[in-house]
């Protein structure tokens, strides 16, 4: 097929950053059949995006429909997005959104920017928004939803359903352990998806008393998180890094950016992490995760994708289906009641899997 037989395209992802992570197969599915390929994400998706193969360019958009905390209307900043769109005459839009998102506000703006060809998957009557109403089958993980709305839309079905990013990736030799070392990332963008900062404390001294140097991640948002988390853990030193440190932990909240956090992810035997952004992170650069997966979004949708993953916690929960962004049980008891020696167990098994594979 010919790499223009799609035009110039505009995909959309208004999420965070592992939204757009978990899209990135389907983005180098429309890259390979068009002249152009850019991608309009939110702030929150900014940093993934921009680490994105196959993507000519990033614009951002914080859209009022979309969001944690979504922005008021702006009227003034919804005219300048379609005369941006209209300036660059994209000959197709295809907008990937989650399960229970509208593509509809978008697809009105790709309309009024004179975008000719719009795509979506839409469970709501679209009108004349939709040149492709994309019915999404059940029981597919994100991952492959985004690449059948692509297909759908023109792409080829590509053969490498990998998450990847640029590289190379930023040298993080100074930060890190100069040897073997698990990353245990206490934060999320959805409180109900993340541990206990407690629970994540014993979780990092149990790692630590099992021999193994620890690196604790977080955003630039998140260092009172982490350095909380390091606090409580055990003391247990480890050399070689040029980062605070408590015990034998290192500290890297706010210390990367997104680029040097995927680094560090690459060098770990595992990472330790809640259903959140970081744990796409690890899955992109080839990292096996120990997933904390909090039941208020089905595993089979949004487990970490491509590589080896231990799922734990109580699938079965109160919570379960909920979507709920604040845990709405108290104790947290999906993720609480996961037994740190259980976490030790599965990071033993996922290097040992890693070292098979290498």
């Amino acid at each position: 097929m010919s790499a223009a037989r799609l035009g110039r395209v505009l995909a959309v992802r208004l999420d965070s950053d592992g939204d757009v992570l978990l899209t990135g197969p389907a983005l180098r599915a429309l890259a390979a059949e068009a002249t152009a390929l850019d991608v309009l994400v939110s702030s929150a998706g900014r940093r993934a995006a921009e680490l994105l193969p196959d993507v000519d360019d990033v614009l951002v958009f914080d859209a009022p429909w979309s969001g944690y905390l979504p922005p008021p209307v702006d009227a003034a900043a919804v005219h300048e997005l379609v005369e941006r769109l209209r300036a660059r005459a994209y000959e197709r839009c295809v907008v990937f959104t989650s399960f229970h998102q509208s593509p509809l506000p978008m697809a009105l703006l790709a309309r009024l920017a004179g975008v000719g060809h719009v795509a979506a998957t839409s469970e709501d009557y679209p009108g004349s928004l939709l040149d492709v109403r994309h019915r999404r089958p059940e029981g597919l993980h994100e991952v492959e939803a985004a690449i059948d709305l692509a297909v759908a839309a023109g792409a080829a079905r590509p053969a490498d359903t990998r998450l990847r990013v640029r590289e190379p990736l930023p040298d993080v030799t100074g930060l890190v352990p100069a040897g073997r070392y698990v990353v245990v990332h206490p934060g999320a963008s959805v409180p109900a998806r993340a541990p206990l900062p407690e629970h994540a404390s014993a979780l990092v001294t149990a790692l630590a008393g099992a021999g193994h140097d620890v690196v604790v991640t977080g955003g630039p948002a998140e260092t009172a998180l982490t350095a909380a988390v390091v606090a409580g853990a055990s003391a247990h030193a480890v050399g070689g890094a040029s980062a605070s440190r408590a015990g034998g932990v290192v500290d890297l909240g706010g210390r990367t950016t997104l680029a040097e956090a995927a680094a560090v992810l690459a060098r770990a035997d595992a990472v330790v992490v809640g259903n959140t952004g970081p744990a796409h992170l690890a899955a992109a650069v080839g990292t096996p995760v120990v997933s904390l997966f909090s039941p208020v979004v089905p595993a089979e949708k949004w487990a970490p994708w491509g590589v080896p993953t231990a799922l734990l916690g109580d699938q079965a929960a109160a919570c379960r289906g909920t979507r709920a962004r604040e845990c709405p049980v108290a104790g947290h008891p999906c993720l609480t009641g996961v037994p740190p020696a259980d976490v030790v167990a599965a990071v033993a098994s996922l290097s040992r899997t890693l070292e098979v594979s290498a």
